[in-house]
């Protein structure tokens, strides 16, 4: 670009910014008046301020032309602005990625079924530390208590408000002050950079490291073990795999060290799950119940996870282990809320059928889908979108995978049908903007320069709102 051509555009830059018209002159124009009548005035205050400085910003960055100056372009900005300043942070996402547990979107969807039992727990009354046989004051997670004993086998069980919240509970109970010994292959870090020997530090545990990373054995515990030492903790790596050159010292061998010394056995299961799930092509995930028939004196595990509850720490073992726990002051710091409890208590009944926790499940029934179901799907999703848009919208399947998520089984592949989506005008990159931007965001992923949606992870209901946004996207 030459000398005078940059001039000229400079020019034009400071020429638009010139024009942009002052807040105060905007909320004079007919249209914002007329928002003015429907919103708080401190709203479409905001809204215009917004609006004027994305304008301002599309001139400085150069992609901008007089069109954005026109009051008609401001009225949509500053109606869109609104319509932003209207909606809720926290709102419902379609998830098109293909990740059943993505943490980013709020991991496990709750059964349908649940949904009048949440609504109850939260616009009423509830038993919720109420004995109606003794007309006295109850407990106030016993329901779900009884529950887990009877779904994994276990003598006592605590629910707290994540897993995090779980270990921390346990180690404040079982170890302030005194050694804990882990396997230095599973000093993990679980999400928001929060690692299990920073959990430790707070708990007042110390840890006592053995192993090496790749390669632990049941006599580096035994030579560990001292005055001091007061557990025994096996964690699982749930978001990475050892892999190659590796030993692991299994739960019935530490159980087998821990009951030489006369000391308890603790078995973070990270996302825990209650049915084994190897017929389904997702190996190597124990069940709860199978760590406390191998010895552990205590369990803990998400409840959003595996589990396809609401988030929630679960602690399932020895009674005589967990009864001191349930006076420690920490726990009520760390207690669930009452639709917390309901939606939990929901989720825990389905598995007293496991065929009905398979089908009613969603994480359950999206992650035991077969290849042959998603790919019948995925067609039939297409057919379907075909018929509400236009030609400019290009649609086609091809292989992939999607994954659980969640930190569970970080190196599966789950064999999967995608949806490849192209819009003529834009690029994968500006499709994924648009749509994750929307009032109600549509989320997919960008492989290999393909913007893909994933069928496992859309609900039928969401089909129709992917078909709006496109067609809107086509027309714009």
């Amino acid at each position: 670009m030459t000398g005078k051509s940059l001039r000229f555009k400079a020019g034009k830059v400071t020429l638009l910014l010139k024009n942009i018209p002052k807040v105060d002159k905007v909320l004079e124009w007919p249209a914002i008046k007329v928002f003015v009548e429907e919103h708080p005035r401190w709203m479409i205050v905001q809204a215009v301020r917004e609006a004027l400085n994305q304008v301002r910003a599309e001139i400085l960055a150069g992609k901008a032309t007089e069109e954005v100056l026109a009051e008609e372009s401001i009225v949509e900005r500053v109606g869109l602005a609104i319509e932003k300043l209207n909606t809720l942070g926290l709102r419902r996402v379609v998830n098109g990625t293909g990740v059943v547990l993505h943490t980013n979107l709020g991991r496990a969807v709750l059964p349908p079924s649940l949904r009048e039992t949440m609504l109850e727990a939260a616009f009423g009354y509830s038993t919720l530390e109420f004995n109606l046989e003794t007309g006295e004051r109850g407990k106030r997670a016993v329901h779900v208590e009884e529950l887990l004993c009877s779904l994994t086998g276990a003598e006592c069980a605590i629910v707290v408000n994540n897993n995090a919240a779980a270990v921390l509970l346990a180690l404040s109970s079982l170890a302030r002050g005194k050694e804990v010994i882990v396997s230095r292959g599973e000093l993990v870090e679980i999400g928001g950079s929060f690692r299990i020997p920073e959990v430790m530090e707070q708990s007042g545990a110390i840890l006592r490291e053995v192993g090496a990373t790749n390669r632990t054995h049941p006599r580096d515990y035994r030579t560990a073990i001292a005055e001091e030492t007061a557990l025994l903790l096996k964690v699982h790596t749930s978001n990475f795999a050892v892999v190659g050159f590796t030993t692991e010292v299994s739960t019935e061998e530490l159980v087998s060290v821990g009951r030489e010394a006369s000391l308890p056995v603790m078995v973070d299961a990270g996302s825990g799950t209650l049915i084994d799930l190897s017929a389904y092509g997702l190996q190597g995930e124990a069940t709860v119940g199978e760590y406390l028939e191998a010895g552990a004196d205590l369990v803990t595990f998400s409840g959003d996870k595996l589990l396809g509850g609401p988030q929630a720490g679960i602690i399932v073992g020895k009674r005589s282990v967990l009864e001191p726990m349930k006076k420690h002051p920490l726990l009520r710091a760390l207690r669930l809320d009452k639709v917390t409890l309901a939606t939990l208590e929901g989720t825990l009944r389905l598995y007293r059928d496991e065929k009905q926790a398979l089908q009613q499940i969603p994480a359950l029934r999206m992650m035991t889908l077969s290849a042959e179901d998603l790919a019948s799907r995925a067609k039939s999703m297409v057919r379907r979108m075909r018929r509400g848009l236009p030609k400019s919208v290009s649609l086609k399947t091809l292989k992939g995978f999607s994954q659980v998520g969640g930190g569970t089984f970080p190196l599966l592949q789950l064999p999967a049908t995608l949806i490849s989506v192209s819009v003529d005008g834009l690029s994968s990159q500006q499709l994924e903007q648009r749509l994750r931007t929307r009032v109600l965001p549509i989320i997919g992923r960008i492989y290999q320069g393909d913007f893909l949606l994933d069928p496992r992870t859309v609900a039928d209901q969401d089909v129709a709102e992917i078909i709006s946004a496109l067609k809107s996207l086509a027309d714009f």
